[in-house]
């Protein structure tokens, strides 16, 4: 296990050092999307339109947060755990080829489509801890700015976050093929058939 630093944009060598089970930390812009925003994202892309975010070597957070606005009218987070990933999974893939996302965060990991997208556009996914919002909220030192907060509403909309530290990040996703939670979940069912054969 190794630790990373990463900044945003984060370079596709840097990328390719990192294994599954490495630990990473990310300072710079983290952009929030879940179901609705992938779709929208890739519906405006086919259509031609231009997306209010660039999310070429960023992070992509599968978060649905909770947020508040000051007196001022400033926007704060008050909560930002991750969303299961797996509700993505469908659309995952061509989200990094199209976006070219430099790092997914979520929690629960993600399929073979979404492996096959990581290692060929150079991504990786990494797993943040169920339960830590407070902790995520506590990483990001800025909300940048809000896109489709009215077409989407606050949990499904894009918040584009300026993080310091961001993590610990578990990466059960590489750039090389690799797919920790695919791994174990192999493992376990291989121990589960030597224990129901040795009962």
């Amino acid at each position: 296990m190794v630790e990373f630093h990463l900044k945003t944009p984060i370079p596709s060598e840097e990328l390719k050092k990192i294994k599954i089970g490495d630990i990473v930390y990310v300072t710079g812009t983290i952009v929030t999307a879940r179901d609705e925003a992938h779709l929208k994202a890739l519906e405006f892309h086919k259509e031609g339109k231009e997306l209010p975010v660039n999310f070429s070597g960023v992070g992509l957070f599968h978060c649905g947060p909770v947020m508040q606005k000051d007196e001022q009218g400033k926007w704060h987070v008050v909560a930002a755990g991750p969303t299961t990933s797996a509700r993505m999974e469908i659309f995952q893939d061509n989200f990094i080829k199209t976006f070219h996302p430099g790092i997914i965060i979520g929690k629960g990991g993600m399929g073979i489509r979404t492996t096959k997208a990581c290692q060929e556009e150079t991504c990786i996914y990494g797993y943040f801890t169920g339960g830590a919002a407070l902790l995520a909220a506590d990483r990001i030192k800025e909300v940048k700015d809000v896109f489709w907060l009215e077409d989407l509403g606050m949990p499904e909309c894009l918040w584009v976050y300026e993080v310091e530290k961001f993590g610990p990040l578990t990466v059960t996703i590489d750039s090389h093929g690799g797919n920790l939670t695919m791994q174990k979940e192999k493992n376990i069912e291989l121990n589960k058939e030597k224990i129901l054969e040795a009962l």
